[in-house]
C-alpha cells in the first residue's frame, strides 16, 4: 500500500512540474522576440518625429522671409542634429531591447531545461529505482533487526546503526535518481528549488519542525534506539527514530507514535542512556509498624539471588512515610538493577511476589494488614 501511494504522488508531482514548465517555456520563447520589437520601435519614434516637426519649421520660415539659403542652412542643421540624436536613440533602444532579449531567452533555455529534465522516460526510471531503493532498504533493516536481537550485547549497537543507515541509503538512492537520470541543469535546480521550497514552506510547517526535530533528536543524541524512555504520559523503549516522528512500545506492549516536534519542546527522560542494564524500582506499601529490619533483610535477599539482577551495581532498601486513602503506610522502595533493560517489569513483579510471600510466611505482616 506504501508503494502505490508513493507511485500515485511521484507521477502526480512529475506531471504537474512538466506542464508548468511547457506552459511557462511557451510564454518565455514569445517574451524576446516582443520585446525587442517595442524596444526598437520607441527608438524609432524618438528620432523621426523630433526631425519631422524641425523640417516642417525650416520650410515655413523660408516663405515668410524668402531667405532660401539661410532656410536651407538652418533646416540642415537641425535635421542633422536632431537626426544624430534620432540614431542615439535608435541605438539606446536597440541596446535596451537586446539586453531584454538576452534575459528572455536565458529564462527560456532555463524553462526548456527543465522541461527536458522531467520527459516521461525519465519519471519511469526515476520510479523504478526509488522503488528499488525503498524495498532494499526495508528489508535490509529487517535483516539488521533479526541480527540486533540474537544477542543483548549486539542489540543496541545495531539499532542505533539502523537509523544513520537509513538516512545514508536513501540520501544515495536521491542522488542516483536526481543525478544520473534526471541530471537536471544548475539553472533548473535553482528555479525548481526555489518555487518548491515556497510552496513547501507555507504548506508543510508542522512537517518541517518534526523533520527538524528528528534531525535534532538524531544530531544530539537526548535517546537512541532501545533506550527506555518517559515523555509525557508515555513511557517505553524507543523502537524507531524517523524524521517526522519517533515510536515507543510501552509496558502493555502498545506502539505509541511521537511527533519529534514535541520531543524537542518537552522533557524526556532516559532510564538507561545507552546502556544495556537500567535501575527498577519495586515499591510495597506495609502498616507503619512492620520490623523495617526483617523487611530489608528479605527484600536484599531477594534482589540478590534472582537471575535477571545486575550485580555489579548496588541494590539498596529505602522506607518513606506516606498517607494513602487517609491511613499511614510505610512504603518501601526496593532499587536494583537489571542485565537487560526489557527484564524492567518482570524483575518488578518478581520482587514484589517474593518479598511479600515471604513477609507472609514469617508472619511479619497479617494479610488484613496488607
Amino acid at each position: 500500500m506504501m508503494v502505490v501511494r508513493l507511485w500515485v504522488i511521484w507521477f502526480a508531482l512529475m506531471f504537474t512540474l512538466q506542464g508548468i514548465a511547457q506552459e511557462l517555456s511557451n510564454e518565455a520563447q514569445e517574451l524576446p522576440a516582443g520585446t525587442e520589437a517595442s524596444g526598437i520601435r520607441e527608438g524609432v519614434e524618438r528620432a523621426v518625429l523630433p526631425a519631422e516637426k524641425a523640417v516642417q519649421g525650416s520650410e515655413g520660415s523660408a516663405a515668410d522671409s524668402g531667405i532660401a539659403g539661410r532656410s536651407g542652412s538652418v533646416t540642415a542643421g537641425t535635421s542633422g542634429s536632431d537626426a544624430e540624436g534620432g540614431g542615439g536613440s535608435v541605438a539606446e533602444g536597440g541596446d535596451g531591447a537586446a539586453e531584454k532579449g538576452e534575459g528572455g531567452i536565458k529564462g527560456a533555455e532555463t524553462i526548456e531545461h527543465l522541461r527536458e529534465s522531467i520527459s516521461f522516460t525519465k519519471i519511469f526510471w526515476s520510479f523504478v529505482l526509488l522503488l528499488i531503493g525503498y524495498l532494499f532498504i526495508k528489508y535490509s533493516v529487517k535483516v539488521l533487526d533479526l541480527f540486533a536481537e540474537r544477542s543483548t550485547r549486539i542489540r543496541l549497537s545495531f539499532k542505533r546503526f539502523i537509523p544513520i543507515y537509513r538516512i545514508v541509503a536513501w540520501t544515495l538512492v536521491l542522488f542516483i535518481v536526481i543525478q544520473g537520470v534526471i541530471s537536471p541543469s544548475w539553472e533548473a535546480v535553482v528555479a525548481l528549488g526555489a518555487s518548491v521550497g515556497v510552496a513547501v514552506g507555507f504548506a508543510a510547517q508542522d512537517i518541517l519542525k518534526n523533520i527538524f526535530g528528528g534531525i535534532t533528536v538524531l544530531a544530539e543524541k537526548p535517546f537512541q534506539v532501545g533506550d527506555k524512555i518517559d515523555v509525557g504520559d508515555h513511557y517505553g523503549e524507543v523502537l524507531h527514530i524517523g524524521f517526522r516522528s519517533t515510536r515507543i512500545v510501552t509496558a502493555d506492549d502498545s506502539t505509541v507514535t511521537i511527533p519529534n516536534a514535541e520531543l524537542t519542546s518537552k522533557a524526556v527522560s532516559n532510564a538507561n542512556y545507552g546502556e544495556n542494564n537500567c535501575q527498577v524500582v519495586a515499591e510495597i506499601y506495609l502498616p507503619p509498624d512492620v520490623d523495617t529490619g526483617a523487611v530489608r533483610k528479605i527484600a536484599m535477599e531477594a534482589a540478590q539471588v534472582s537471575s535477571l539482577v545486575y550485580l555489579r551495581k548496588p541494590v539498596s532498601v529505602q522506607f518513606v512515610h506516606e498517607l494513602k486513602e487517609q491511613r499511614p503506610f510505610l512504603k518501601m522502595r526496593l532499587k536494583a538493577y537489571v542485565l537487560d533493560i526489557r527484564h524492567e517489569f518482570s524483575f518488578k513483579s518478581e520482587m514484589t511476589e517474593i518479598v511479600l510471600h515471604e513477609l507472609y510466611k514469617q508472619g511479619i505482616i497479617r494479610k488484613e494488614e496488607a
